[in-house]
């Protein structure tokens, strides 16, 4: 089992724009079969957990957002209701993964999103690897992939389409 961060960004290095857009990463090509694709990754995957800033945006953009994933949103905010498989939380990063692993049955751990809350679980040392698809756009700023300092260690690349993607352990 492992606790990986699954996200697409652009080449310089950012997961979406200053006003939270992905149009830039969703309108590129990708094989849904290919390499390091999210349909072959989603099997592995056994719980997520997400921020608040990325919560909003499911909820913004997908009509039946997240199904049955046991799913932890660490926030401060209040939401409507979620699904039952959607658990809100304020609590250390440790206790949730803890929770997670529990309910994960084996399966890898996903950190969706991104910003402080993939910082947080580096810090606490319970983020195992970073698997980033990169598209051919540069956006200048935005929402950094990570927001300090990690060692990382590749350990896979392969080309999907459009997007170069890589596979990286963390190095502790």
């Amino acid at each position: 089992m492992a606790t990986i961060y699954y996200t697409g960004c652009s080449l310089d290095g950012f997961i979406a724009t200053t006003d939270h857009s992905l149009d830039w990463l969703t309108s590129r090509d990708l094989d849904e079969d290919g390499p390091m694709a999210y349909p072959g990754f989603r099997e592995r995957i056994g719980a997520c957990v997400m921020g608040a800033t990325t919560w909003q945006w499911i909820l913004d953009h997908d009509d039946d957002p997240w199904g049955p994933l046991p799913t932890w949103v660490l926030t401060h905010r209040t939401f409507p209701e979620a699904p039952p498989s959607v658990r809100f939380d304020r609590d250390d990063v440790r206790r949730v993964h803890a929770e997670m692993t529990a309910a994960a049955d084996g399966k890898d751990l996903w950190v969706v999103g991104g910003g402080e809350l993939v910082g947080q679980l580096h810090d606490a040392g319970l983020l195992d690897e970073v698997w980033l698809q990169c598209a051919p756009v540069t956006l200048g700023g935005g929402a950094p992939v990570l927001p300090r300092h990690v060692e990382l260690r590749l350990e896979e690349v392969a080309r999907n389409r459009d997007f170069m993607c890589g596979r990286y352990a963390v190095v502790r």
